[in-house]
């Protein structure tokens, strides 16, 4: 079959490399996931009749990402194809492409397939990745035409110095390729695209994610398993739902993160920063979710009786909500672990748009002294939404009142 494509420069000599492992390393919008998915479309035709698959963090990120690429450049191919969403694959006349999650490595079993793709392969944890590597290796072996060695791509942008690094920069070898790209050498991207980005992130963020180098972020970030691109939410809250509004008390800096629950997975979709005081976000709450069944998870401090003799669950059962409390709080590393742990397995996410303060404080809370800083003031909210996430999806005992 006879293909007609127009790639840029990098994603060119990504679609042409013959290493057994080939790496498109390169910045936000460099295109790296359109080539990704081209060049397992074209091993899914030179390949005819095996089987190829394409891997991904989430299945998320594979509805959100894989399957409109896979569908738009087989679409422009003319290959006719037919998605079976149940199971997450593409079949063709040349055979069928698996699109497969990584959140799980024990899933990765019961198939073959002659080549393999990886996409945003540094947003997991290094040794979660160095597993599931082995794992993908497992699977691809298929017996190719020529004998060819069967080959695993992969494409991402940097995350530190975390697998990528690793596989392909410290365990160099000659079956290995690294390829380069910035986001400035995706000529179709907004004219502001970048100048937009340069204002939000800081140098390394820049030269991580712009540059697509490999720069140390996160030597020193309490919640290292956050990723706002992997970790992103889309979900809103619905007529119905019932809010879980994680709560910490601090006078004049009150502040909750608001949570929804998707088939067992925890979403924050709402946030509430700055409070005045305990009533002053109950006022909040009762004006943005009348008509909404509310249960709130604050620090469990709060049961303690101030001098006029109420104590913060007080208040907050006078406003008709309910307290669905720890008896006590969990350790600042369990509930730290908890959060990153949840991150890591797919159980939580955060709509980064409806939630702009608990994202940037996710994105930048750092270890001081072996404890979470509170000099950058980014330990109020993210202790919030640990308090939420440690209570529903971990189960502590509670208090319910």
């Amino acid at each position: 079959m006879q293909l007609t494509i127009k790639p840029l420069k990098h994603q060119k000599e990504f679609l042409l490399s013959k290493a057994v492992h080939t790496a498109l390393i390169g910045g936000y919008g460099a295109g790296k996931s359109h080539a990704g998915v081209l060049k397992t479309v074209i091993k899914k035709i030179e390949y005819n009749g095996l089987n190829v698959a394409y891997y991904l963090p989430t299945y998320a990120l594979i509805k959100d990402i894989a399957l409109p690429k896979f569908s738009e450049i087989l679409t422009d191919f003319g290959i006719k194809f037919k998605i079976n969403k149940h199971d997450n694959t593409i079949t063709t006349d040349y055979g069928k492409i698996l699109l497969r999650n990584m959140a799980d490595p024990n899933k990765i079993v019961g198939y073959e397939v002659a080549y393999s793709m990886i996409d945003e392969a540094d947003t997991l944890p290094k040794g979660k990745m160095a597993d599931i590597f082995v794992r993908i290796l497992g699977r691809n072996r298929l017996k190719l035409p020529n004998n060819e060695p069967n080959c695993v791509d992969t494409v991402s942008t940097p995350e530190g110095f975390g697998w990528l690094y690793e596989f392909f920069v410290k365990e160099f070898t000659s079956n290995k390729r690294v390829i380069r790209a910035r986001t400035y050498d995706n000529p179709f991207l907004p004219a502001n695209y970048i100048e937009t980005l340069r204002e939000s992130y800081s140098e390394a963020l820049f030269n991580a994610y712009i540059n697509g180098e490999f720069v140390n972020l996160n030597s020193s970030s309490v919640y290292k398993s956050f990723n706002r691109k992997i970790n992103k939410s889309v979900e809103v809250i619905q007529s119905g739902d019932a809010l879980f509004i994680g709560l910490d008390f601090n006078v004049t800096k009150m502040n909750a993160v608001v949570h929804v629950l998707r088939n067992g997975v925890l979403h924050a979709v709402d946030e509430i920063t700055n409070g005045f005081n305990t009533q002053d976000v109950c006022d909040i709450l009762k004006e943005r979710f009348a008509g909404f069944k509310i249960f709130v998870i604050p620090d469990a401090s709060g049961s303690a009786r101030a001098s006029n003799g109420a104590s913060n669950f007080d208040i907050i059962k006078s406003n008709g909500f309910i307290i669905d409390a720890p008896r006590k709080n969990p350790s600042i590393s369990d509930r730290v672990n908890g959060v990153n742990l949840a991150f890591e397995n797919g159980n939580y996410y955060v709509n980064d748009e409806k939630c702009p303060n608990y994202t940037e404080a996710l994105e930048n809370q750092i270890y001081k002294n072996g404890i979470p800083d509170k000099s950058g003031g980014y330990d109020h909210i993210t202790e919030a939404g640990g308090y939420a996430v440690f209570k529903k999806l971990y189960g502590m005992k509670s208090q319910v009142l």
